[in-house]
């Protein structure tokens, strides 16, 4: 049996603007200052936000951007950030809000797509988009290549492609776990950066029978299990990030969000030398009913972890 825990709901987002729809949190030292994604500022708002949370002060600062953003890495300035916001890769400095766009071609023959989830690996980044109507294979999986800024469409068939992560082998290839959340499937694919390609598939975690929806994901610090969060449709009265196995398959460990079931991203979080678990729920597609029994749905969540220690924290070269 798994263990189970039992995260803590924390006073930010402390607006419904911004409980909307959190997503992408990401460690910007080790001390507990992270940041996150307001993907949407409501349900028929298309401006979003780059929120920067101190976990030890609960102090949030909110930096508005031009669009919607579907994830946001700092940039090893310490300053900046790289943002992948409607269908845009940029930087976005907080300082004076200025936007200035390295790629504007993303899913270029399609319509109504919009960047959802990435990652960055050394000066690369991994990124997919979503069907807006969340109905068509049509959104892409790209790598936008940093050596020569070349972008690469790796597929064109997705629907809503949500958590990454880059896995080290042993035989020191690389290879890619994806998640397009409509196929409740979580799948590895072998990737060579240099020639900018996916191998076959192989299906890590099925899910298809599964009440709930795997969103965002993170490895683990030895990059064997994965954590997911699981984005769980309707009135439930509990949500849940789980741990799982990477090559058994077995779930391992779950944290649970009392009152709010839509868990849409995990991070690991350096904090004073512990390693916490941030967890972003949110308030998407919920009647009024359904957020009266859900009072935390749009939190952001904090748990514990047996992991000690300094971890690596992402930045994009500039």
């Amino acid at each position: 049996m798994p263990q189970v825990h039992q995260a803590t709901p924390l006073s930010i987002p402390d607006s419904d603007t911004l409980r909307y729809l959190p997503e992408g949190p990401v460690a910007l030292n080790q001390h507990g200052l992270l940041s996150w994604v307001a993907i949407a500022h409501g349900p028929d708002v298309s401006k979003g936000s780059i929120n920067v949370l101190d976990l030890s002060t609960m102090s949030n600062t909110m930096y508005d951007l031009p669009g919607r953003p579907g994830f946001a890495f700092p940039c090893s300035d310490g300053r900046r950030f790289v943002a992948g916001v409607e269908r845009s890769l940029g930087i976005f400095d907080p300082d004076d809000g200025s936007w200035s766009v390295l790629e504007d071609e993303i899913d270029a023959d399609v319509t109504n797509t919009i960047i959802n989830d990435g990652l960055v690996h050394e000066d690369n980044l991994i990124f997919g988009t979503k069907d807006l109507a969340f109905a068509e294979k049509k959104a892409g999986l790209y790598l936008y290549r940093g050596r020569d800024r070349k972008l690469i469409r790796l597929r064109d068939d997705q629907v809503c492609s949500n958590g990454k992560a880059i896995r080290h082998r042993a035989d020191g290839s690389l290879s890619l776990i994806d998640i397009d959340s409509p196929t409740r499937l979580v799948v590895e694919y072998p990737l060579d950066l240099d020639a900018g390609t996916l191998g076959q598939p192989n299906v890590r975690l099925d899910l298809t029978s599964d009440p709930g929806v795997p969103d965002g994901a993170v490895l683990t610090p030895d990059g064997n299990d994965l954590i997911v969060a699981i984005f769980l449709p309707g009135a439930a009265g509990v949500g849940q990030t789980r741990r799982y196995d990477l090559e058994t398959g077995d779930l391992k460990e779950v944290w649970e969000t009392d009152g709010s079931p839509q868990n849409t991203c995990p991070a690991l979080i350096p904090h004073d030398g512990e390693v916490k678990l941030l967890i972003t729920t949110a308030v998407e597609n919920m009647t009024a009913d359904v957020q009266s029994q859900c009072p935390n749905a749009g939190q952001l969540f904090v748990a514990e972890t047996s992991w000690r220690g300094e971890l690596p924290v992402t930045q994009f070269p500039i």
